[in-house]
């Protein structure tokens, strides 16, 4: 049965680094008072105009995508690599297949978050609104108002852009990092309230490929 958990007490450590890739700290109930982080507000970085002008692009830019394909390399907190395949299908969908030996799956769909370890026979689920990289997701993504722009840097051909939800900071951030010319996705990182980071890097990226199966973002994942 598929149902909300402490996903401290159902999955090994292997299982919830590979939750921090999409959770963040409030999702994986990590050992914080969130009632004090929810209290906080993301604080703002003071842009230049050259740099709001990039943040405008990155805005564009992950607004057009519509679909994604990619090969990824997963580096965990305590410097375990894992790699896969991801797919991303805007808005709402998302799925990270991990190569075997893992035996870890992970599908966005229906505004929830799966998990899923084949070894062990566990299935967990958490809201999509409290995962970082769900803002990928979203359908108009803004980069502004309830999303916080705290780091931005341009430098050595890459834009790095970090993110926040602007009420619960709390929740953990999503660091983007772009090629600039032209701009393409490269990586992500989650940090979640521990600070504990989690980062992805993407290889062999494949935009608007035409349409993707359905079966790809099946939430029902217990027996894939």
């Amino acid at each position: 049965m598929t149902r909300p958990s402490r996903l401290s007490e159902r999955f090994p450590l292997p299982a919830r680094l590979a939750a921090c890739l999409l959770a963040g700290a409030a999702a994986v109930a990590c050992p914080v008072s969130m009632p004090a982080a929810r209290a906080q507000t993301a604080a703002a970085l003071s842009l230049s105009p050259a740099d709001r002008a990039w943040v405008q692009r990155v805005q564009a830019y992950l607004n057009g995508i519509t679909t994604l394909e990619a090969q990824f390399q997963q580096l965990a907190p305590d410097g375990k690599r894992t790699t896969g395949t991801a797919w991303l299908n805007r808005p709402g969908r998302m799925r990270f297949e991990y190569d075997k030996p893992s035996p870890l799956l992970l599908v966005a769909n229906h505004g929830q978050v799966v998990f899923n370890d084949s070894q062990l026979g566990q299935t967990t689920t958490i809201p999509l609104d409290k995962t970082p990289l769900g803002l990928l997701l979203r359908p108009d993504l803004q980069l502004s108002g309830d999303v916080t722009v705290t780091g931005f840097t341009h430098a050595n051909g890459l834009v790095q852009v970090t993110l926040a939800r602007t009420a619960s900071p709390g929740d953990g951030s999503l660091t983007l990092v772009f090629h600039d010319n032209p701009l393409a996705l490269r990586s992500w990182s989650v940090v979640d309230a521990q600070g504990q980071e989690t980062r992805v890097d993407l290889f062999n990226v494949r935009l608007g490929g035409g349409p993707q199966p359905d079966s790809l973002f099946d939430t029902d994942i217990g027996d894939q």
